[in-house]
């Protein structure tokens, strides 16, 4: 008797907090729908093109350089440059022993020098 006399009384006052509840959580979707729809303009206008360059930006710093094209290239250039400098070495060398191998066979056994003065300069007599 108790638990049904309290179901009684309780009633009524149980739908009118059902109805309040209702109508307080229709109210909150009406003040909250606005300032989601602002909220989604925002995301979409401001907010979303920030996050599309911040990760840009972070994917190009991640992204790994083309450094391996430039040590190629240095290194391609830095052969070529100890290539001429050998190139070079070789031909002032093979120029000097062609001089020196000439002037031995000009003053070989077979010529006679001609006498020349204190300062070198060759006089006719």
């Amino acid at each position: 008797m108790g638990a049904s006399s309290a179901a009684e009384r309780m009633g009524p006052a149980a739908r009118g907090a059902r109805e309040a509840a209702a109508k307080g959580v229709l109210a909150a979707r009406g003040r909250s729908a606005p300032w989601l729809r602002r909220a989604g303009a925002y995301v979409a206008a401001d907010l979303g093109p920030r996050v599309g360059r911040m990760l840009s930006d972070a994917a190009q710093r991640m992204e790994p350089q083309h450094q391996p094209v430039r040590r190629r290239r240095t290194a391609a250039m830095a052969m070529v440059g100890v290539a001429s400098a050998v190139g070079l070495a070789g031909a002032l060398m093979t120029r000097r022993a062609n001089t020196a191998s000439m002037q031995q066979m000009m003053t070989g056994p077979g010529t006679q020098s001609v006498p020349s003065d204190v300062d070198g300069q060759v006089r006719s007599a």
